[in-house]
């Protein structure tokens, strides 16, 4: 009998221990301050890379004039710019590692806005204030609209963090929805490299859509090497996996041809146009690639999803307003064809 008992002691289950509810809730919310901190690291990098690309811009404008075709290379400006550049690259690397790609990719619009304020601070001509916030309204409507989307971006991004290990990736990698989608991405590159090459059919969104492709194969590959090198730094040595060399080789090719098509874009359009087409088409093909290969919204809720998207097209919104109301007769018109792009982590 006290046999019997006990053993029917032993066959309860065990209920749960206030030290696994914690460990839950604490991985959710260590999962919440990873999105934190890669939306905070990306938010810097952009700031920072859009003020360094407007100090180089100024000192190239400010020394047009000059004999010497490199003579910025003789200013503290210009290296500092250089300085900056790199260390704001270097921030936007890092925070691929660290939260989903559907999350960083969207946070380029936060350059725009950097360059559409300091665009407007850098203005040397003297408006009265009617004319100026008639000029204006557009801007300031945009960086509203695209502040508030961004907002909307970091709050219902998805949560699923995966370690990038080498087995991870090389899973992804070779899974069915990924190389479906690849067959797709790259038969509909060689159509449009095709009509663009031979049928000189040289439309703005033509160069974009290849620039938009190239770069969402760009995004996948760095987050794969970000998060690697951040594991091997923590003590998780990943650099002895031939996936990591594979990814990293593929990052440098399709980066190098995304700064091709883009060069060939800038000879043809305005950058303010470039800017905002390509923002959008890039971001669109970016979280397609990283919600394919990476599942960022793998079980997340279908209201989560909607705000996300609506956060998205939002920020397309104030983007499109704010590059719109560019006009080469400023005589400083900040740079930012370039960094307005979501393939900037790839330095």
């Amino acid at each position: 009998m006290d046999g019997a008992h006990s053993a029917g002691l032993q066959l309860q289950p065990l209920p749960p221990t206030s030290s696994s509810m914690s460990l839950s809730s604490s991985d959710g919310s260590f999962s919440y301050k990873e999105n934190l901190i890669g939306a905070l690291l990306a938010i810097f990098g952009h700031l920072v890379v859009s003020i360094a690309l407007n100090l180089q811009k100024y000192c190239h404008i400010r020394l047009a004039g000059t004999k010497d075709p490199r003579a910025y290379f003789k200013t503290k400006t210009w290296w500092l710019g250089l300085l900056l550049l790199l260390l704001g690259e270097l921030g936007v690397f890092a925070s691929y590692a660290f939260a989903p790609l559907c999350l960083i990719v969207p946070l380029g619009a936060v350059s725009v806005i950097a360059s559409a304020i300091i665009g407007i601070i850098f203005i040397k001509e003297k408006w009265k204030p009617k004319d100026f916030v008639r000029r204006y309204v557009l801007s300031f409507v945009g960086c509203g609209l695209a502040i508030v989307g961004t907002y909307l971006l970091v709050t219902f991004a998805p949560n699923s963090h995966e370690k990038m290990t080498g087995e991870n990736i090389a899973r992804h990698l070779v899974s069915w929805p990924f190389l479906l989608y690849m067959l797709v991405a790259i038969v509909l590159f060689c159509l449009l490299l095709y009509f663009y090459k031979e049928k000189n059919a040289n439309s703005i969104v033509v160069i974009l859509l290849l620039v938009a492709l190239l770069g969402s194969m760009t995004v996948v590959t760095v987050k794969a090497v970000s998060g690697m090198l951040v594991l091997s730094i923590q003590g998780n040595l990943q650099l002895d996996y031939p996936i990591f060399y594979v990814m990293f080789v593929c990052m440098v090719a399709s980066a190098i041809y995304q700064a091709t098509f883009l060069s060939q874009a800038s000879q043809i359009y305005d950058s303010s146009l470039i800017a905002s087409v390509g923002y959008i088409l890039s971001t669109t093909a970016a979280i397609t690639a990283g919600a394919i290969f990476y599942l960022d919204f793998l079980g997340e809720e279908a209201l989560h999803i909607c705000m996300f998207a609506l956060g998205c097209l939002i920020a397309f919104l104030g983007v499109f307003l704010i590059t719109r109301n560019r006009k080469k007769a400023i005589p400083f018109e900040p740079y930012i064809s370039m960094d307005a792009m979501p393939d900037e982590g790839a330095g």
